[in-house]
């Protein structure tokens, strides 16, 4: 990101969660898509869990997840999709976060994701991209909505324009993505320290519990539950049916 952009963003209290001393010699880094409900459920807490470690946020295509895991995306099971929407917007009640879906769902994230890349997913700038989409439930495709977004990032449009179409924008959201595909990673937002991913908004509380205790994984059931086999495949025998 060119220091314009990132001074027009960065207030006088924000920082890049994965710049800076962090309290904490512990590195993480937290992949995430616009277009996830659950990274947006999340977002609060990374936040917060940035004040304690060293966080590099990397915004990457969900759906090259799907297509190398070869599964379907929550929305594209239709009694999956009714259950997923109502849960998070169950949860975010729970939570006391402000949620409202946008008009459509799924819908191309690719824009909104390659201008915060751009802008090297600073946390503010990430901020104010997922509170359009999913706090106020704005479509980022409708030109008005877009402009009002890029106003907020403090980027007149042509800049943003030519921010997501930039050659080096686009290939820093693929090796984002192909970061997150070597690393093992099947779904969004996945919190990632040192080795050991923690997938979905609900698995921080176990991510702060590693932190706590980076042994937790090495003994007793969590080691054994890690090293067990499958005793039944779907996948048919060689001649078989």
């Amino acid at each position: 990101m060119d220091a314009n952009a990132r001074d027009k963003i960065a207030g006088p209290q924000t920082r890049n969660a994965g710049m800076g001393p962090p309290t904490s010699a512990t590195q993480a880094t937290w992949y995430f898509d616009v277009i996830s409900p659950f990274s947006y459920l999340a977002l609060g807490e990374i936040e917060e869990l940035a004040q304690r470690i060293g966080i590099t946020w990397r915004p990457i295509l969900f759906a090259a997840l799907l297509e190398r895991w070869k599964h379907l995306g929550p929305a594209e099971i239709p009694p999956k999709r009714i259950h997923t929407y109502r849960l998070c917007v169950f949860e975010a009640e729970r939570r006391g976060i402000r949620f409202r879906f946008p008009p459509t769902h799924p819908f191309n994230p690719l824009k909104p994701l390659r201008l915060l890349a751009a802008l090297d997913a600073d946390p503010r700038a990430v901020r104010i991209v997922m509170d359009r989409i999913w706090r106020d439930g704005l479509d980022l495709s409708l030109e008005e909505n877009w402009k009002a977004t890029c106003s907020a990032l403090g980027l007149d449009p042509a800049r943003a324009a030519a921010l997501v179409d930039a050659a080096e924008t686009k290939a820093k959201l693929r090796a984002n993505t192909d970061m997150a595909v070597a690393a093992g990673l099947f779904g969004v937002p996945t919190l990632q320290i040192g080795e050991e991913p923690f997938w979905g908004a609900d698995a921080l509380p176990m991510a702060r519990a590693y932190l706590d205790n980076p042994e937790m994984f090495n003994s007793g059931e969590m080691h054994r539950v890690a090293t067990m086999g499958a005793s039944a495949s779907r996948t048919p025998a060689a001649g078989t049916r």
